[in-house]
Protein backbone atom coordinates (compact mmCIF):
# COMPACT_ATOMS: atom_id res chain seq x y z
CA UNK A 1 0.00 0.00 0.00
CA UNK A 2 2.79 2.56 0.59
CA UNK A 3 4.63 1.82 -2.67
CA UNK A 4 0.96 3.18 -4.44
CA UNK A 5 1.16 5.95 -2.42
CA UNK A 6 5.07 7.38 -3.19
CA UNK A 7 3.95 7.06 -7.25
CA UNK A 8 2.64 10.64 -7.97
CA UNK A 9 0.44 11.43 -11.03
CA UNK A 10 0.44 14.98 -11.09
CA UNK A 11 -1.68 16.51 -14.35
CA UNK A 12 -1.24 19.85 -15.24
CA UNK A 13 -5.30 21.02 -16.59
CA UNK A 14 -6.68 24.40 -18.27
CA UNK A 15 -8.11 25.79 -21.01
CA UNK A 16 -6.06 25.92 -24.74
CA UNK A 17 -2.86 28.57 -24.67
CA UNK A 18 -2.46 28.14 -20.54
CA UNK A 19 1.04 26.96 -21.05
CA UNK A 20 -0.09 23.13 -19.89
CA UNK A 21 2.78 21.90 -22.65
CA UNK A 22 5.51 24.19 -21.29
CA UNK A 23 5.05 24.41 -17.90
CA UNK A 24 5.06 20.91 -17.48
CA UNK A 25 8.52 20.15 -19.39
CA UNK A 26 9.82 22.85 -17.43
CA UNK A 27 8.40 21.26 -13.88
CA UNK A 28 9.26 17.73 -15.25
CA UNK A 29 12.91 19.19 -15.65
CA UNK A 30 12.81 20.61 -12.24
CA UNK A 31 11.57 17.92 -9.90
CA UNK A 32 13.42 15.57 -11.89
CA UNK A 33 10.15 13.25 -13.16
CA UNK A 34 8.99 12.38 -17.10
CA UNK A 35 6.89 14.58 -18.43
CA UNK A 36 3.97 13.25 -20.81
CA UNK A 37 2.07 15.13 -23.37
CA UNK A 38 -1.15 13.19 -23.55
CA UNK A 39 -1.87 15.42 -27.17
CA UNK A 40 1.75 13.94 -28.36
CA UNK A 41 0.58 10.77 -27.70
CA UNK A 42 -2.27 10.95 -29.09
CA UNK A 43 -0.65 12.44 -32.53
CA UNK A 44 2.24 9.88 -31.72
CA UNK A 45 -0.35 7.19 -32.20
CA UNK A 46 -2.15 8.04 -35.01
CA UNK A 47 0.43 9.12 -36.94
CA UNK A 48 -1.85 13.26 -37.61
CA UNK A 49 -1.65 16.09 -35.93
CA UNK A 50 -4.95 16.57 -33.56
CA UNK A 51 -6.48 18.73 -36.32
CA UNK A 52 -6.73 16.46 -38.79
CA UNK A 53 -7.89 13.93 -36.26
CA UNK A 54 -11.15 15.87 -35.54
CA UNK A 55 -11.90 16.75 -39.61
CA UNK A 56 -11.01 12.86 -40.59
CA UNK A 57 -12.53 11.34 -37.89
CA UNK A 58 -14.67 14.26 -35.70
CA UNK A 59 -14.64 14.91 -32.29
CA UNK A 60 -15.93 11.89 -31.16
CA UNK A 61 -13.33 9.95 -32.10
CA UNK A 62 -10.44 12.33 -31.08
CA UNK A 63 -12.04 11.60 -27.60
CA UNK A 64 -12.09 7.59 -27.98
CA UNK A 65 -8.67 8.05 -28.70
CA UNK A 66 -7.71 10.14 -26.02
CA UNK A 67 -8.96 8.10 -23.54
CA UNK A 68 -6.97 5.04 -24.69
CA UNK A 69 -3.68 7.14 -24.72
CA UNK A 70 -4.42 8.27 -21.49
CA UNK A 71 -5.52 4.80 -19.95
CA UNK A 72 -2.03 3.53 -21.29
CA UNK A 73 -0.29 6.80 -19.35
CA UNK A 74 -1.87 5.79 -16.22
CA UNK A 75 -1.08 2.05 -16.89
CA UNK A 76 2.66 2.67 -17.27
CA UNK A 77 2.85 4.83 -14.52
CA UNK A 78 1.08 2.26 -12.00
CA UNK A 79 3.16 -0.47 -13.27
CA UNK A 80 6.67 1.66 -13.45
CA UNK A 81 5.43 2.97 -10.31
CA UNK A 82 7.16 6.03 -11.74
CA UNK A 83 5.96 9.30 -11.30
CA UNK A 84 5.38 11.55 -13.60
CA UNK A 85 4.05 15.37 -14.82
CA UNK A 86 1.15 14.80 -17.11
CA UNK A 87 -0.04 17.73 -19.77
CA UNK A 88 -3.70 17.19 -20.33
CA UNK A 89 -5.71 18.10 -23.33
CA UNK A 90 -7.66 21.12 -22.77
CA UNK A 91 -11.06 18.95 -22.82
CA UNK A 92 -9.30 15.81 -21.26
CA UNK A 93 -11.13 16.30 -17.56
CA UNK A 94 -14.32 17.45 -19.14
CA UNK A 95 -15.02 13.92 -20.04
CA UNK A 96 -16.46 11.72 -16.52
CA UNK A 97 -14.61 8.90 -17.30
CA UNK A 98 -11.33 10.20 -18.05
CA UNK A 99 -11.41 12.00 -14.73
CA UNK A 100 -12.50 9.16 -13.32
CA UNK A 101 -9.50 7.07 -14.08
CA UNK A 102 -7.21 9.94 -12.84
CA UNK A 103 -8.95 10.22 -9.91
CA UNK A 104 -9.24 6.69 -9.46
CA UNK A 105 -5.36 6.28 -9.50
CA UNK A 106 -4.61 9.16 -6.85
CA UNK A 107 -4.09 11.99 -9.67
CA UNK A 108 -3.43 15.22 -8.52
CA UNK A 109 -5.29 17.74 -10.91
CA UNK A 110 -3.57 21.49 -11.25
CA UNK A 111 -5.44 24.13 -13.38
CA UNK A 112 -3.42 26.66 -14.94
CA UNK A 113 -5.58 29.86 -14.68
CA UNK A 114 -5.39 32.14 -17.24
CA UNK A 115 -8.19 35.36 -18.09
CA UNK A 116 -9.92 34.20 -21.26
CA UNK A 117 -8.88 38.28 -22.36
CA UNK A 118 -5.53 36.92 -22.26
CA UNK A 119 -5.64 33.40 -23.93
CA UNK A 120 -7.63 35.00 -27.01
CA UNK A 121 -4.26 36.67 -28.52
CA UNK A 122 -2.34 34.04 -27.40
CA UNK A 123 -4.63 31.44 -29.12
CA UNK A 124 -5.78 33.67 -32.07
CA UNK A 125 -2.63 33.61 -34.24
CA UNK A 126 -2.15 29.74 -33.83
CA UNK A 127 -3.85 27.59 -36.51
CA UNK A 128 -4.05 24.11 -35.43
CA UNK A 129 -6.34 24.08 -32.34
CA UNK A 130 -9.33 22.70 -33.44
CA UNK A 131 -11.88 24.13 -31.70
CA UNK A 132 -11.03 27.80 -31.86
CA UNK A 133 -13.56 28.63 -34.63
CA UNK A 134 -13.76 32.28 -33.71
CA UNK A 135 -14.23 34.35 -30.25
CA UNK A 136 -17.64 33.47 -29.65
CA UNK A 137 -17.34 29.96 -29.62
CA UNK A 138 -13.85 30.25 -28.16
CA UNK A 139 -15.61 32.14 -24.90
CA UNK A 140 -18.52 30.03 -24.93
CA UNK A 141 -16.22 27.05 -24.76
CA UNK A 142 -14.37 28.25 -21.73
CA UNK A 143 -17.77 28.86 -19.96
CA UNK A 144 -18.60 25.24 -20.86
CA UNK A 145 -15.26 23.93 -19.47
CA UNK A 146 -14.57 25.74 -16.06
CA UNK A 147 -16.84 24.55 -13.94
CA UNK A 148 -14.15 21.01 -14.38
CA UNK A 149 -11.26 23.30 -14.46
CA UNK A 150 -12.58 24.81 -10.69
CA UNK A 151 -12.69 21.31 -9.74
CA UNK A 152 -9.53 20.27 -9.88
CA UNK A 153 -7.14 19.94 -6.09
CA UNK A 154 -5.04 23.21 -7.22
CA UNK A 155 -5.39 26.26 -9.09
CA UNK A 156 -2.45 28.22 -9.93
CA UNK A 157 -2.07 31.66 -12.02
CA UNK A 158 -0.52 31.08 -15.59
CA UNK A 159 -1.02 34.85 -16.75
CA UNK A 160 2.74 34.89 -16.30
CA UNK A 161 6.34 33.57 -17.09
CA UNK A 162 6.11 29.87 -17.64
CA UNK A 163 9.15 29.81 -14.88
CA UNK A 164 7.07 32.03 -12.66
CA UNK A 165 4.19 28.96 -12.92
CA UNK A 166 6.54 26.35 -12.32
CA UNK A 167 7.37 28.23 -8.82
CA UNK A 168 3.97 28.37 -8.22
CA UNK A 169 3.20 24.47 -8.60
CA UNK A 170 6.37 23.85 -6.53
CA UNK A 171 5.46 26.17 -3.42
CA UNK A 172 1.99 23.79 -3.13
CA UNK A 173 3.89 21.47 -1.57
CA UNK A 174 2.98 18.39 -3.56
CA UNK A 175 6.00 17.16 -4.36
CA UNK A 176 9.22 15.44 -2.39
CA UNK A 177 11.33 18.29 -1.50
CA UNK A 178 14.16 18.54 -4.11
CA UNK A 179 18.06 19.51 -3.03
CA UNK A 180 20.09 21.72 -5.36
Amino acid sequence: MTEARVRKLVCLTGFMGTGKSTVARLLARQVGWPHVDLDKRITDATGLEILDIFAQMGEPEFRRIEHEQLVRVVGEAAELQQSRILSLGGGTTVQPHNLALLRENGAVLVWLECPIEVLLPRCAHITNRPLFRDEASFRELYQQRLPFYEASDYRVDSNTEPLRVVEQILALGIFPKVTA
